[in-house]
Protein backbone atom coordinates (compact mmCIF):
# COMPACT_ATOMS: atom_id res chain seq x y z
CA UNK A 1 0.00 0.00 0.00
CA UNK A 2 3.22 2.12 0.62
CA UNK A 3 4.90 1.55 -2.63
CA UNK A 4 3.38 3.70 -5.76
CA UNK A 5 0.28 1.59 -7.74
CA UNK A 6 1.11 0.55 -11.19
CA UNK A 7 -0.48 2.46 -14.10
CA UNK A 8 -3.01 -0.64 -14.48
CA UNK A 9 -4.24 0.34 -10.98
CA UNK A 10 -5.93 3.21 -11.79
CA UNK A 11 -9.59 3.59 -11.15
CA UNK A 12 -12.19 5.13 -13.76
CA UNK A 13 -14.86 6.46 -12.53
CA UNK A 14 -18.27 6.53 -14.44
CA UNK A 15 -18.52 8.77 -16.93
CA UNK A 16 -21.73 10.23 -15.58
CA UNK A 17 -20.32 11.14 -12.36
CA UNK A 18 -18.22 14.00 -14.04
CA UNK A 19 -15.68 15.45 -12.00
CA UNK A 20 -17.02 15.78 -7.65
CA UNK A 21 -15.55 17.41 -4.78
CA UNK A 22 -15.52 15.29 -1.35
CA UNK A 23 -15.01 17.02 2.09
CA UNK A 24 -13.22 15.39 4.88
CA UNK A 25 -12.87 16.16 8.39
CA UNK A 26 -10.43 14.62 10.57
CA UNK A 27 -12.86 14.56 13.75
CA UNK A 28 -10.65 14.14 16.74
CA UNK A 29 -9.64 15.22 20.03
CA UNK A 30 -8.29 18.52 21.01
CA UNK A 31 -4.33 18.08 22.02
CA UNK A 32 -1.17 20.17 22.23
CA UNK A 33 0.67 19.58 18.64
CA UNK A 34 3.58 20.92 20.16
CA UNK A 35 3.75 17.98 23.10
CA UNK A 36 5.08 14.43 23.33
CA UNK A 37 1.46 11.70 22.49
CA UNK A 38 -0.48 10.86 25.45
CA UNK A 39 -2.88 8.72 26.09
CA UNK A 40 -5.49 11.55 28.28
CA UNK A 41 -5.26 15.00 28.90
CA UNK A 42 -7.14 15.64 25.65
CA UNK A 43 -10.49 17.88 25.34
CA UNK A 44 -13.90 17.58 23.13
CA UNK A 45 -14.95 21.54 23.99
CA UNK A 46 -14.89 22.45 19.95
CA UNK A 47 -17.91 19.63 19.45
CA UNK A 48 -20.43 22.18 20.08
CA UNK A 49 -19.19 23.74 17.45
CA UNK A 50 -19.53 21.60 14.75
CA UNK A 51 -23.81 22.27 14.80
CA UNK A 52 -22.63 25.15 12.94
CA UNK A 53 -20.61 24.07 10.32
CA UNK A 54 -22.74 21.20 9.46
CA UNK A 55 -25.52 23.86 8.72
CA UNK A 56 -22.97 25.91 6.95
CA UNK A 57 -22.33 22.81 4.59
CA UNK A 58 -26.26 22.37 4.33
CA UNK A 59 -26.26 25.90 3.27
CA UNK A 60 -23.56 25.97 0.77
CA UNK A 61 -24.16 22.39 -0.58
CA UNK A 62 -21.44 20.63 0.59
CA UNK A 63 -21.86 17.27 2.31
CA UNK A 64 -19.25 16.77 4.95
CA UNK A 65 -17.12 13.20 5.82
CA UNK A 66 -16.53 13.30 9.44
CA UNK A 67 -13.74 10.34 9.77
CA UNK A 68 -14.51 10.26 13.22
CA UNK A 69 -11.51 8.65 15.86
CA UNK A 70 -11.85 7.09 19.29
CA UNK A 71 -12.83 9.93 21.79
CA UNK A 72 -15.01 11.45 19.15
CA UNK A 73 -17.26 7.87 18.64
CA UNK A 74 -17.13 7.52 22.81
CA UNK A 75 -18.84 10.93 23.01
CA UNK A 76 -22.19 11.42 23.94
CA UNK A 77 -22.26 15.11 22.26
CA UNK A 78 -20.66 14.42 19.26
CA UNK A 79 -22.43 11.08 18.07
CA UNK A 80 -25.64 13.31 18.80
CA UNK A 81 -24.44 15.87 16.81
CA UNK A 82 -22.96 13.99 13.77
CA UNK A 83 -25.68 11.28 13.84
CA UNK A 84 -27.93 13.67 13.58
CA UNK A 85 -26.64 15.02 10.21
CA UNK A 86 -25.71 11.26 9.23
CA UNK A 87 -29.41 9.91 10.03
CA UNK A 88 -30.99 12.95 8.11
CA UNK A 89 -28.57 12.25 4.61
CA UNK A 90 -26.44 15.40 5.01
CA UNK A 91 -23.22 13.72 6.06
CA UNK A 92 -21.65 10.44 6.55
CA UNK A 93 -19.46 9.04 8.85
CA UNK A 94 -15.92 7.38 8.27
CA UNK A 95 -13.52 6.18 10.60
CA UNK A 96 -9.63 8.11 11.87
CA UNK A 97 -7.42 5.85 13.69
CA UNK A 98 -5.28 7.60 16.16
CA UNK A 99 -3.13 4.93 17.87
CA UNK A 100 -2.02 6.62 21.00
CA UNK A 101 -5.40 7.13 22.20
CA UNK A 102 -7.33 4.04 20.39
CA UNK A 103 -7.18 0.93 22.59
CA UNK A 104 -5.79 -1.44 23.21
CA UNK A 105 -2.77 0.08 25.03
CA UNK A 106 0.46 -2.43 24.43
CA UNK A 107 2.89 0.11 22.50
CA UNK A 108 5.05 2.30 23.43
CA UNK A 109 4.33 6.22 23.34
CA UNK A 110 6.59 8.05 20.53
CA UNK A 111 6.70 9.65 16.80
CA UNK A 112 7.04 6.67 15.03
CA UNK A 113 4.13 4.17 16.72
CA UNK A 114 1.92 7.37 16.02
CA UNK A 115 1.46 6.16 13.00
CA UNK A 116 -0.82 2.89 13.05
CA UNK A 117 1.05 1.07 10.03
CA UNK A 118 4.29 1.06 12.06
CA UNK A 119 2.67 -1.03 14.89
CA UNK A 120 2.96 -4.55 14.89
CA UNK A 121 -0.49 -5.91 12.48
CA UNK A 122 -2.03 -7.66 15.33
CA UNK A 123 -2.31 -4.77 17.36
CA UNK A 124 -2.99 -2.98 14.20
CA UNK A 125 -5.80 -4.34 13.39
CA UNK A 126 -7.03 -4.97 17.19
CA UNK A 127 -6.96 -0.97 17.28
CA UNK A 128 -8.87 -0.62 13.68
CA UNK A 129 -11.59 -3.08 14.69
CA UNK A 130 -12.28 -1.66 17.90
CA UNK A 131 -12.41 1.47 16.52
CA UNK A 132 -15.19 0.17 13.40
CA UNK A 133 -16.88 -1.55 15.76
CA UNK A 134 -17.27 1.74 18.07
CA UNK A 135 -17.95 3.39 15.35
CA UNK A 136 -21.16 1.06 14.18
CA UNK A 137 -22.42 0.99 18.01
CA UNK A 138 -22.15 4.72 18.29
CA UNK A 139 -24.02 6.03 14.57
CA UNK A 140 -25.86 2.62 13.73
CA UNK A 141 -23.70 2.33 10.78
CA UNK A 142 -20.30 0.63 9.71
CA UNK A 143 -17.55 2.97 8.25
CA UNK A 144 -16.59 2.43 4.75
CA UNK A 145 -13.81 5.23 4.31
CA UNK A 146 -10.92 5.55 6.36
CA UNK A 147 -8.15 7.71 7.25
CA UNK A 148 -5.02 7.03 9.38
CA UNK A 149 -4.22 9.21 11.65
CA UNK A 150 -1.05 11.40 10.52
CA UNK A 151 -1.19 9.43 7.16
CA UNK A 152 0.19 6.60 8.41
CA UNK A 153 -0.50 3.81 6.59
CA UNK A 154 1.69 0.49 6.36
CA UNK A 155 2.61 -2.94 4.74
CA UNK A 156 -0.24 -4.80 6.75
CA UNK A 157 -3.15 -1.89 6.47
CA UNK A 158 -4.51 -2.52 3.20
CA UNK A 159 -5.82 -6.23 4.04
CA UNK A 160 -6.91 -4.86 7.33
CA UNK A 161 -8.68 -2.17 6.40
CA UNK A 162 -10.28 -4.67 3.77
CA UNK A 163 -11.39 -7.34 7.16
CA UNK A 164 -12.99 -4.64 8.54
CA UNK A 165 -15.48 -4.05 5.42
CA UNK A 166 -13.52 -0.65 4.64
CA UNK A 167 -14.11 0.55 0.91
CA UNK A 168 -12.06 3.22 0.29
CA UNK A 169 -9.04 4.71 2.31
CA UNK A 170 -8.13 8.55 1.94
CA UNK A 171 -4.68 8.40 3.87
CA UNK A 172 -2.67 9.30 1.30
CA UNK A 173 -1.54 12.69 0.92
CA UNK A 174 0.26 12.97 -2.53
CA UNK A 175 3.39 14.95 -2.94
CA UNK A 176 4.31 15.05 1.32
CA UNK A 177 7.04 12.72 3.21
CA UNK A 178 6.56 11.77 6.58
CA UNK A 179 10.22 10.05 6.39
CA UNK A 180 11.88 12.05 8.68
CA UNK A 181 9.48 11.12 11.39
CA UNK A 182 9.36 7.16 10.32
CA UNK A 183 6.31 7.92 8.83
CA UNK A 184 5.47 7.38 5.01
CA UNK A 185 6.38 8.99 1.92
CA UNK A 186 3.97 9.68 -0.78
CA UNK A 187 6.00 11.83 -3.29
CA UNK A 188 5.58 9.28 -5.63
CA UNK A 189 1.83 8.70 -5.43
CA UNK A 190 -0.61 9.73 -7.75
CA UNK A 191 -3.12 12.34 -7.18
CA UNK A 192 -6.12 10.35 -8.93
CA UNK A 193 -7.98 7.76 -7.43
CA UNK A 194 -6.52 4.22 -7.60
CA UNK A 195 -7.20 0.65 -6.47
CA UNK A 196 -5.11 -0.65 -3.88
CA UNK A 197 -5.62 -4.71 -4.76
CA UNK A 198 -5.88 -6.54 -7.87
CA UNK A 199 -9.19 -7.60 -6.44
CA UNK A 200 -10.30 -4.18 -6.79
CA UNK A 201 -12.01 -3.86 -3.74
CA UNK A 202 -10.18 -0.88 -1.65
CA UNK A 203 -10.36 2.35 -3.59
CA UNK A 204 -7.80 4.70 -2.28
CA UNK A 205 -8.73 8.52 -2.89
CA UNK A 206 -5.55 10.74 -2.14
CA UNK A 207 -6.20 14.22 -0.09
CA UNK A 208 -5.98 16.74 -3.12
CA UNK A 209 -2.72 18.19 -3.15
CA UNK A 210 -1.12 19.83 -6.67
CA UNK A 211 2.19 21.96 -7.87
CA UNK A 212 1.77 25.23 -8.96
CA UNK A 213 4.34 27.46 -11.24
CA UNK A 214 6.14 27.78 -14.24
CA UNK A 215 8.42 24.62 -12.73
CA UNK A 216 5.40 22.11 -11.87
CA UNK A 217 5.68 19.87 -14.50
CA UNK A 218 9.05 18.58 -12.62
CA UNK A 219 7.85 19.53 -8.87
CA UNK A 220 8.22 16.03 -7.96
CA UNK A 221 12.14 15.81 -9.05
CA UNK A 222 12.41 19.31 -7.52
CA UNK A 223 10.93 18.29 -4.63
CA UNK A 224 13.07 15.53 -3.70
CA UNK A 225 16.66 17.83 -3.66
CA UNK A 226 14.13 20.39 -2.01
CA UNK A 227 14.31 17.68 1.20
CA UNK A 228 17.78 18.18 1.53
CA UNK A 229 17.35 22.07 0.57
CA UNK A 230 14.29 23.26 2.09
CA UNK A 231 15.56 26.94 1.38
CA UNK A 232 16.31 26.62 -2.22
CA UNK A 233 12.11 25.27 -2.17
CA UNK A 234 10.91 28.39 -0.35
CA UNK A 235 12.87 30.51 -2.82
CA UNK A 236 11.40 28.77 -5.87
CA UNK A 237 8.32 29.20 -4.30
CA UNK A 238 8.68 33.18 -3.37
CA UNK A 239 9.81 33.33 -7.17
CA UNK A 240 6.30 31.77 -8.27
CA UNK A 241 8.48 29.00 -9.95
CA UNK A 242 7.23 26.13 -8.12
CA UNK A 243 4.75 25.77 -5.17
CA UNK A 244 2.96 22.73 -3.32
CA UNK A 245 -1.34 23.55 -2.72
CA UNK A 246 -3.23 21.03 -0.43
CA UNK A 247 -6.63 22.03 -0.78
CA UNK A 248 -7.27 22.97 3.15
CA UNK A 249 -8.12 25.79 4.72
CA UNK A 250 -5.49 25.25 7.41
CA UNK A 251 -2.58 27.90 6.35
CA UNK A 252 -3.54 28.12 2.85
CA UNK A 253 -4.86 30.76 1.45
CA UNK A 254 -8.15 31.55 -0.90
CA UNK A 255 -6.03 32.65 -3.32
CA UNK A 256 -3.74 29.85 -3.28
CA UNK A 257 -6.39 27.34 -3.10
CA UNK A 258 -8.54 28.83 -5.96
CA UNK A 259 -5.14 28.14 -8.12
CA UNK A 260 -5.06 24.33 -7.05
CA UNK A 261 -8.47 24.05 -7.45
CA UNK A 262 -8.41 25.28 -11.31
CA UNK A 263 -5.31 22.86 -12.02
CA UNK A 264 -6.70 19.56 -10.31
CA UNK A 265 -9.72 19.97 -12.34
CA UNK A 266 -7.91 20.96 -15.50
CA UNK A 267 -5.41 18.24 -15.43
CA UNK A 268 -9.48 16.12 -14.87
CA UNK A 269 -8.84 15.14 -11.51
CA UNK A 270 -12.68 13.26 -11.16
CA UNK A 271 -12.72 13.75 -7.17
CA UNK A 272 -11.13 16.34 -5.44
CA UNK A 273 -10.59 15.79 -1.59
CA UNK A 274 -10.61 18.90 1.14
CA UNK A 275 -9.27 18.45 4.02
CA UNK A 276 -9.05 20.22 7.33
CA UNK A 277 -9.27 19.23 11.54
CA UNK A 278 -12.21 19.60 13.47
CA UNK A 279 -10.53 21.23 16.33
CA UNK A 280 -9.88 24.24 14.44
CA UNK A 281 -14.03 25.23 14.03
CA UNK A 282 -13.45 26.75 17.53
CA UNK A 283 -10.11 29.11 18.98
CA UNK A 284 -7.26 27.91 20.58
CA UNK A 285 -6.89 24.62 19.50
CA UNK A 286 -4.48 23.91 16.63
CA UNK A 287 -2.18 26.05 14.80
CA UNK A 288 -4.74 26.83 12.49
CA UNK A 289 -7.38 29.30 14.43
CA UNK A 290 -5.62 30.99 17.45
CA UNK A 291 -8.51 33.21 17.53
CA UNK A 292 -12.35 34.04 16.28
CA UNK A 293 -10.94 36.22 13.65
CA UNK A 294 -8.95 32.65 11.72
CA UNK A 295 -12.40 30.57 12.42
CA UNK A 296 -14.50 33.49 10.73
CA UNK A 297 -11.74 32.90 7.86
CA UNK A 298 -12.46 29.54 7.69
CA UNK A 299 -15.75 29.62 6.90
CA UNK A 300 -15.13 32.66 4.47
CA UNK A 301 -12.60 30.19 2.93
CA UNK A 302 -15.15 27.63 1.97
CA UNK A 303 -17.94 29.81 1.03
CA UNK A 304 -15.50 30.71 -1.77
CA UNK A 305 -14.23 27.71 -2.78
CA UNK A 306 -17.95 26.09 -2.94
CA UNK A 307 -19.01 29.31 -4.95
CA UNK A 308 -16.01 28.34 -7.37
CA UNK A 309 -16.74 24.93 -7.66
CA UNK A 310 -20.37 25.63 -8.34
CA UNK A 311 -19.41 27.95 -11.50
CA UNK A 312 -17.57 25.36 -12.91
CA UNK A 313 -20.27 22.50 -12.36
CA UNK A 314 -18.02 20.44 -9.63
CA UNK A 315 -20.72 19.08 -7.38
CA UNK A 316 -20.86 17.60 -3.90
CA UNK A 317 -20.31 14.12 -3.55
CA UNK A 318 -21.08 10.74 -0.87
CA UNK A 319 -19.25 7.77 -0.14
CA UNK A 320 -21.82 6.11 -1.42
CA UNK A 321 -21.58 7.98 -5.04
CA UNK A 322 -18.22 7.26 -5.27
CA UNK A 323 -18.43 3.39 -4.82
CA UNK A 324 -20.80 3.15 -6.87
CA UNK A 325 -19.25 5.13 -9.63
CA UNK A 326 -16.12 2.84 -9.17
CA UNK A 327 -18.31 -0.23 -9.31
CA UNK A 328 -18.62 -1.26 -6.09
Amino acid sequence: MLEPPLASASARLGPEFGQRVLLTIDTEEEFDWGAPFRRDGYGLSHVTAIPRFQSFCEKIGAHPVYLVDWPIANDARAVEIIGDAVRRGTADVGAQLHPWVNPPFDEELCVRNSFAGNLPQALEAAKLMALCDGIERAFGTPPLIYRAGRYGLGPNTAALLKSAGIRIDTSVRTLFDYSSQDGPDYTRHPLAPYWVDKERELLELPVTSVYSGLLHNVGRQLQQVGERLPRAMGALSRLGLLERIALTPEKVSIKEALRGIDIALDTGLPVLVLSFHSPTLAPGHTPYSVTEDNVEALYDWFEQVYTALHRRGVRSCTVADIIAASGG
